[in-house]
């Protein structure tokens, strides 16, 4: 079976991915929500390169929880690979697609294995949507208007139409709705 490519992430009830200053201290860490089970699907992570620049390689600290840890470390362990337009090639943590976005990732969704995360940035996420690339679409609405910021869609060339799958809403007021493409 083909792996599917999951754009998992979080965003406000008024559609932003980060504040003006790409601020995320608004995104509720919460246990309840399972977020381990969900990198457990997994084994590989997509990132652009800023996003893999801020969050490829984070060590938590002394301040981060032992659960936040755990999870850190899960994040990880996964292969990883960063899109960008400069860096290229790999290392023994990251390998890296310039261009032939479409087939190289058509390619790894043809390698055996677990679902692949499409962790994003914003443009990223443009590319993927635009290329018909994302089979589900995992949001975790939370409950905090910023009123400006990074918009979760930008630039999309197409509607889509998607399913329903599930929705699951936690004591903390997070809504999370799973839709997957119709295809």
């Amino acid at each position: 079976m083909e792996r599917r490519i999951i754009l998992d992430l979080a965003v406000t009830a008024d559609g932003y991915i980060e504040g003006k200053n790409g601020e995320v201290d608004w995104c509720i860490m919460d246990s309840e929500m399972g977020f381990s089970h969900f990198l457990n699907q997994i084994d590989t992570i997509l990132y652009g390169r800023k996003s893999y620049d801020l969050w490829g390689e984070f060590t938590p600290g002394s301040e981060n929880t032992e659960t936040e840890k755990e999870m850190w470390k899960l994040v990880h362990s996964k292969k990883k690979y960063v899109f960008s337009q400069t860096q290229q090639g790999a290392d023994n943590k990251v390998i890296f697609i310039n261009d032939n976005i479409h087939e190289e990732v058509n390619k790894l969704k043809n390698k055996p294995g677990k679902d692949i995360w499409l962790y994003g940035g914003a443009s990223l996420i443009t590319t993927f949507v635009n290329l018909g690339l994302v089979d589900e679409f995992r949001l975790s609405v939370h409950p905090v208007i910023l009123g400006e910021g990074k918009p979760l869609f930008i630039d999309i060339k197409q509607r889509l139409n998607l399913n329903m799958v599930h929705t699951r809403t936690f004591t903390s007021g997070v809504v999370q709705l799973i839709y997957r493409m119709q295809r």
